[in-house]
């Protein structure tokens, strides 16, 4: 168990992830999440875990896995918790062309929806973070004439700059806002049951809303050593869409590194740590917002099952 001497407590590997109206936590044996319903009562959803597989803890073999079924498990919760917010509202608010759909083609709509947002969202972020960047740095190779370093540099910086106003224009949705709220929530909570404090919505205003190991952290790292490992695999600018390509070939090697990295700031508190978390923390400043308390009662909610029976089970 690492101690965090700022705070006399310990480093936990419980984790979360912001819903809609509601907090995931996930720990050790116990998933769970909590929604706020628009009656004002929280749901509360639990449920086991699957043993984790040999390969979810070999070092750089288990980045990839556990980042996708993160990914799948928190698209079903986020999902999930979009319906469990409109419980109850009334039907008046359905428009006519979501009534005309779910008629036409009844228990099959969500899963359509579910497939076309998923392969939406996945061409946003090739389209996004590759190939715009890509085409924004031969564009300007054009006209001064750079290494290939210097290149890659650039489309890195890039890829920051579209990342970082992709998140700030975001925040400018009211829902969107809300979940950043959410999130700060979950951050929040996380960080009083580190500190070794009871749970309570007064003890965990106290905290900061910003942890190193975070989703938006675990982001920034991907595309920072994005730029490194293109370098080091020597990915030539030659062809457009066959530099891509490659880059989507060497995505698992980024995120295996970016992985370890993460858990690693996560684990220790140090220098090296620090250094690492720091452009992460910042960028949550925009990514999580300060929390009301019934957000927080949602987060704590959430939490509270993901805590093990077994006395230091959850602790690095």
């Amino acid at each position: 168990m690492s101690k965090d001497k700022n705070k006399g407590g310990f480093k936990t590997q419980i984790g979360g992830q912001a819903l809609i109206e509601g907090v995931m936590m996930r720990g050790p044996k116990v998933q769970a999440m909590a929604v706020r319903l628009p009656n004002g009562e929280i749901d509360l959803e639990q449920w086991n875990l699957k043993p984790a597989r040999w390969y979810n803890k070999i070092p750089f073999i288990r980045g990839p896995f556990n980042f996708v079924g993160s990914m799948v498990s928190g698209y079903k919760c986020l999902t999930k918790s979009a319906d469990k917010s409109m419980q109850g509202v009334e039907e008046e608010a359905t428009s006519k062309f979501d009534k005309w759909l779910t008629e036409k083609i009844g228990d099959k709509l969500m899963p359509i929806v579910t497939v076309v947002s998923s392969v939406l969202g996945v061409v946003l972020a090739l389209g996004l973070f590759i190939l715009i960047p890509a085409t924004v740095t031969k564009m300007i190779s054009k006209f001064v004439e750079l290494p290939d370093i210097a290149k890659n540099i650039i489309e890195g910086v890039i890829k920051m700059a579209v990342f970082i106003f992709y998140i700030g224009l975001t925040a400018l949705l009211k829902d969107i806002r809300r979940t950043y709220e959410y999130h700060g929530a979950e951050h929040k909570t996380i960080a009083c049951y580190e500190a070794g404090e009871e749970l309570t919505v007064e003890n965990v205003k106290k905290h900061r809303r910003f942890h190193p190991r975070c989703g938006t952290s675990f982001m920034f790292l991907v595309l920072f050593i994005s730029i490194f490992l293109t370098s080091a695999f020597r990915i030539q600018w030659g062809n457009l869409w066959l530099r891509v390509l490659l880059k989507l070939c060497i995505l698992p090697v980024i995120v295996s590194v970016a992985y370890e990295l993460i858990k690693l700031a996560g684990r220790y508190d140090n220098i090296l740590t620090k250094i690492i978390s720091a452009p992460g923390l910042w960028i949550q400043r925009l990514t999580t917002r300060e929390p009301d308390d019934s957000q927080i009662e949602c987060a704590i909610a959430a939490f509270m099952p993901c805590i093990p029976e077994e006395k230091g089970l959850d602790k690095w």
